[in-house]
């Protein structure tokens, strides 16, 4: 990705601002240096697949539907020898998508779960849906209220484990 493209004026404030939140959380659970620096790395990697994905309007130019992100970015990092912060990149998305979901709905996905497994995970998930790389909300934060209300689409269960996600880094 070119340091002077579109995509990447968008990918970094994106991905600083979630690890940003993202160690402000692990900080006041008391996390391990180790957790917090696996948590920074993660977190400025998890929209990594990005770059294989079409989604002209953030400056992506890939052939891959952009929900592919995820599992491209998987690809990516394990080639790289990161296998932790590849899961990250296939489980960040919303509160999870389940292979129910991925069959029911169509989504553009191997047919497997797509779920956080560790409380890091859970962390970078939670403050991924604070930030959008939407060029017009790039500055603005998303308030627990206005997500609550954008998770609703997906049903009783997302919104149940976003507000317990609430409780657990916010509470």
């Amino acid at each position: 990705m070119p340091t002077d493209s579109l995509a990447y004026s968008l990918y970094v404030p994106h991905v600083v601002q979630v690890a940003a939140r993202a160690i402000r959380i692990g900080e006041k659970l008391g996390m391990s240096k180790n957790q917090l620096q696996f948590i920074e790395e993660a977190a400025m990697l998890h929209d990594i697949g990005v770059v294989k994905v079409d989604a002209k309007d953030i400056g992506c130019i890939g052939s891959l539907p952009y929900m592919r992100h995820m599992t491209e970015g998987r690809k990516i990092l394990e080639k790289e020898g990161l296998p932790e912060h590849a899961r990250v990149c296939e489980t960040h998305t919303g509160t999870g998508i389940t292979k129910k979901m991925v069959k029911d709905e169509n989504i553009p996905l191997p047919e497997k779960d797509y779920i956080a497994e560790s409380i890091e995970d859970e962390i970078l998930s939670y403050c991924d849906l604070f930030y959008s790389k939407d060029p017009s909300r790039l500055w603005k934060e998303y308030t627990v209220k206005e997500i609550r209300e954008l998770r609703k689409k997906y049903g009783e269960e997302d919104v149940k484990r976003f507000n317990d996600w609430v409780e657990k880094f916010e509470g």
